[in-house]
């Protein structure tokens, strides 16, 4: 049996996302103990590591429930219809990306407005539906595609180089 930390470390979680999974009922304790600390058996692992390979393959919880509370269920159309969604996620993320090398390649207003932060880019970002994962994708496809052009947005952005580096780096290896 396993506690709800030993089952996080187990697969990579935070003690948290453990406990929010079972707070959402995707996943359960076994039992409990006799001062009422949550024990997980071994088929309670298996399931939280289906769940983290439905999750790596960016499955939404409630398409991940499905599949495991319908023992037999084929889980083909719930991947296929996401494999859908992450080549329209990725199409718009190019949409962006491009429009933004537009603008960078121009020498109009924005490119000489002095008063561009990153916290502005930030808010810019947000405000047009990008989150943090958005965000770090966008910044990965940047950098692949134009790693030069990417510094100097960065630049732009007024951020200190060695942050610029940090950037950089988790762009490239991710």
């Amino acid at each position: 049996m396993l506690t709800v930390s030993k089952l996080a470390d187990s697969c990579g979680l935070s003690r948290s996302t453990v406990l929010y999974y079972e707070s959402i009922g995707l996943l359960r304790a076994s039992s409990r103990s006799g001062a009422n600390y949550r024990r997980y058996s071994d088929a309670d692992a298996a399931r939280l590591r289906q769940i983290c390979v439905y999750r790596d393959a960016g499955l939404k919880l409630d398409d991940i429930r499905v599949l495991l509370d319908r023992p037999g269920s084929d889980p083909s159309s719930l991947l296929e219809r996401r494999l859908v969604e992450i080549n329209d996620e990725i199409e718009r993320l190019r949409d962006h990306q491009r429009a933004i090398l537009k603008l960078l390649r121009t020498n109009d207003s924005l490119w000489r407005e002095k008063d561009m932060t990153k916290d502005k880019w930030v808010a810019i970002m947000k405000a047009a539906g990008f989150n943090e994962d958005d965000m770090r994708r966008w910044h990965q496809q940047f950098e692949k595609a134009e790693p030069a052009e990417h510094q100097q947005f960065l630049e732009y952005l007024h951020i200190p180089a060695a942050d610029i580096t940090k950037i950089r780096e988790w762009s490239r290896t991710a």
